[in-house]
């Protein structure tokens, strides 16, 4: 009975994350108020658009069913880059990242579980 549910909790997770990730990248690529922040880093402003685009197109490719391994995997490196730049900044407040990482990775994990058939470990589903 649990592992009938394991594929739909899998796939809210993925959405919700996902369309979270993808706002929250919307929002760091085209706000002001974002753009004056990253400004304090000392970085050029084509950093922030880079990792803000490069998380815009991980977060899309996440959202595809075809895609989401390579995007979940794309997104983990993404949001890897935004933990070490913070970090070198000497901003702690990554957990909210690490959090957005280790749900990635989950996903990832169980879609790469479930085969064609809908089998987790051998047992039908």
């Amino acid at each position: 009975m649990t592992q009938d549910r394991l594929p739909v909790a899998l796939r809210i997770l993925q959405w919700v994350l996902g369309l979270i990730v993808l706002a929250e990248s919307l929002h760091f690529a085209l706000s002001s108020q974002a753009a004056h922040a990253f400004a304090k880093t000392g970085l050029p402003n084509f950093t922030r658009l880079t990792l803000a685009w490069a998380e815009i197109a991980a977060a899309i490719l996440f959202l595809v069913p075809r895609a989401l391994v390579v995007g979940g995997w794309f997104l983990i490196g993404v949001l890897v880059a935004a933990i070490v730049l913070h970090l070198l900044h000497g901003w702690l407040d990554v957990g909210a990242l690490v959090i957005y990482i280790a749900a990635t990775w989950t996903v990832v994990v169980g879609k790469s579980s479930l085969d064609s058939h809908g089998q987790l470990n051998g047992q039908r589903t």
